[in-house]
């Protein structure tokens, strides 16, 4: 039987609150999880503006103002807050400067390390402050905004008896994105010189908070096992990749799935969509179908597949492979809605092919949440080409209001899709492996086929909506991480103190 243990989860984003991408999603499920397996779990994040002005999270005082030093010459003042995460608090770290401009998810990331030097001080000494009874076993950190929080614990605050005992559990949801900085920034958040090393917080040049998470806490983990394998090559690592290589020798370097709120992503209990179905029961389905093809200004075609995406426009999501093969899939019965942002070559691109297909093609630029929920729901089939993705939360969403995903093999979208086999009966979507375009346009068309056959298209539905990728498996994964950082951390002898 598993410790039940005290655990702070750390993250500039967190859903409801403040959603930029995947990482707010699992941030804001993770806990509530957590919390039901019986662990004592909290949740530190920076309080935006739109958190504190929003009425319905009912943001109350927690701590008044207290210090938090930056260097020796820098004190800033911070706050805290409290809402909660249905039975989990929620700290709400408070600093105008900082975070005070956030009137919506867009303008949550602010640029500069100074922000998040602060927010990791921030957490610390509010800790610090904590009633005495509630000391952390783990602080779990995510990204590199947070990098230095595992950094400050086995160096300024390594002496000091209430944190020499926390374990620190540090997540790359995107290796991609680093946190990287002029060797000034060390000063700036009053770290000693001696740890600008290539062991340490140094990385071609540039202070790397990514670097200082995956070095100084007591055990690495990324949102999948596949993607934990590929940032070990050249291709995936972003120049972390020996690093990381390192690591994983050490035992250091694990995969621990995302997983997803099946109770908010429910299609039996889903109000954001036309008509609600469950996974014993898909004949609402159709009617899903329908009121997305008529609402987005497509025929009614109730044999015709529907494919979905919905995404962020740009390189790493494989949009180069679907604009080159657009122009040949869509000879086929087939339509294609778009939901998304981002670069301005794919929003053009995308627009154009609409108005030159308007009966198959249909465009939304940006996001909207209930059209992205109408989308799972509606579609036959969901296309995730990505060059690489972490983990992904797309496809396991779509499986569970049974749309059939198209994916590469890459990172989460490996560990979660198993390519059908009409022979067996086996698997649960459709998966390719080289990044071409053709490799992709032959599992459209494969898609394309099996849709067509009545019987090998219902098993495949019954295979998707039987996949499991719940929150709670994830959470059990976290639990068993956290226990094995916890003893780590405790029969930690050496420390590098400033």
């Amino acid at each position: 039987m598993q410790d039940k243990l005290k655990i702070l989860v750390v993250s500039v984003e967190v859903a409801p609150f403040a959603k930029v991408g995947g990482l707010a999603d699992v941030a804001g499920s993770l806990p509530q999880y957590l919390s039901s397996l019986g662990h004592d779990v909290r949740v530190a994040m920076p309080c935006y503006r739109m958190i504190e002005s929003n009425p319905k999270y009912n943001a109350q005082p927690f701590m008044s103002e207290f210090p938090v030093p930056i260097n020796d010459k820098i004190t800033r003042i911070a706050s805290a807050k409290t809402t909660s995460l249905g039975k989990v608090p929620v700290y709400l770290i408070e600093n105008k400067e900082f975070f005070g401009a956030a009137v919506d998810s867009k303008s949550v990331y602010r640029t500069g390390a100074d922000p998040y030097i602060f927010f990791c001080r921030a957490v610390l000494e509010m800790v610090r402050r904590m009633d005495g009874d509630w000391v952390p076993d783990v602080i779990h950190c995510n990204d590199w905004h947070t990098g230095l929080l595992p950094v400050y614990l086995r160096t300024l605050y390594a002496n000091d008896p209430r944190f020499n005992n926390i374990a620190s559990v540090f997540t790359i949801h995107n290796l991609a994105y680093q946190g990287e900085f002029d060797f000034e920034t060390l000063a700036a958040a009053g770290l000693p010189e001696k740890l600008y090393n290539m062991d340490m917080l140094e990385c071609y040049g540039r202070v790397n908070f990514m670097k200082g998470g995956i070095v100084f806490s007591d055990l690495v983990n990324t949102v999948s096992e596949t993607y934990a394998k590929e940032i070990q090559t050249p291709e995936y690592g972003c120049r972390l990749e020996g690093l990381l290589t390192y690591m994983a020798s050490l035992d250091k370097l694990r995969g621990a799935l995302n997983g997803i709120d099946y109770n908010e992503f429910n299609p039996a209990t889903d109000d954001r969509i036309w008509a609600k179905f469950s996974s014993e029961d898909l004949s609402a389905k159709s009617i899903n179908k329908a009121k997305l093809q008529e609402t987005q200004g497509l025929p009614v075609k109730a044999n015709t597949p529907l494919i979905g995406l919905v995404s962020r426009l740009v390189d790493q999501k494989g949009l180069d492979l679907v604009r080159a093969a657009a122009p040949y899939f869509l000879k086929q019965d087939v339509q294609l809605i778009i939901l998304g942002s981002g670069d301005p070559v794919y929003e053009d691109y995308f627009k154009k092919l609409q108005e030159k297909h308007p009966d198959k093609v249909s465009v939304t630029i940006g996001f909207d949440a209930i059209l992205a929920q109408r989308i799972y729901a509606g579609c036959d089939l969901f296309l995730m080409p990505s060059r690489f993705e972490p983990c992904g939360l797309g496809q396991m969403i779509s499986l569970r209001y049974a749309t059939v995903p198209m994916v590469r093999a890459t990172g989460g979208l490996a560990d979660t899709v198993i390519d059908f086999n009409p022979k067996t009966g086996g698997g649960n979507g459709f998966v390719f492996t080289e990044y071409q375009s053709k490799a992709l346009l032959d599992t459209i068309k494969r898609a394309i086929t099996t849709y067509g056959d009545s019987r090998k298209w219902s098993k495949l539905l019954d295979n998707a909506v039987s996949s499991d990728f719940s929150g709670l498996r994830s959470a059990e994964n976290y639990s068993e991480l956290y226990t094995e950082a916890v003893k780590r951390a405790r029969a930690k002898s050496l420390c590098i103190c400033a």
